[in-house]
């Protein structure tokens, strides 16, 4: 692995977990209980359930190609927004959670071992590593939402801190 690939490949190891711009995603989730998931606020279009499950639809999407797969397209953006506004329950909505996190887990892995620069075959023009910091980037975004959400409703910092404040 050249120097290039690892250096990239640290860079978005940090991108994807969370550093220094924002906490850490695995900080910041695993303590919003169901009512907090699917809590609608009058400002937001969105609630913290569905912010988390189309995060997590856009990632799982991006790791299929990053592994070499040929997930189907969705014939619009609105499938990736789950209609229900909240969790069934709390185990459900606990497995919304690790499902999210093992894809974040993946992804570290492959940026810590993959050729970063190799060309995806079905997606023309993009590379494991232009995905990888596609899905840190689109991760990072919608978490800064969930943040704000979480502010708004008093539930900041989680436990342990959160940082920045």
């Amino acid at each position: 692995m050249s120097d290039v690939n690892q250096s990239f490949g640290k860079a978005l190891v940090n991108a994807l977990i969370g550093e220094r711009g924002h906490i850490r995603i695995a900080k910041a989730l695993p303590d919003i209980d169901v009512e907090l998931a699917g809590r609608t606020h009058e400002t937001m279009p969105y609630t913290i359930y569905q912010l988390v499950k189309h995060m997590h639809y856009w990632q799982q999407f991006m790791l299929e190609h990053v592994e070499g797969r040929k997930p189907q397209m969705p014939t619009s953006v609105s499938e990736s927004w789950p209609t229900e506004t909240g969790p069934q329950d709390d185990d459900a909505w606990q497995e919304d959670i690790r499902a999210f996190l093992s894809g974040i887990d993946l992804a570290v892995s492959i940026a810590e071992t993959a050729q970063l620069n190799d060309p995806l075959p079905h997606f023309p023009g993009e590379t494991k590593g232009g995905l990888l910091r596609n899905i840190a980037s689109h991760n990072s975004y919608h978490l800064g939402e969930i943040v704000l959400l979480r502010r708004f409703y008093g539930a900041w910092p989680p436990p342990g801190g959160g940082y920045p404040a």
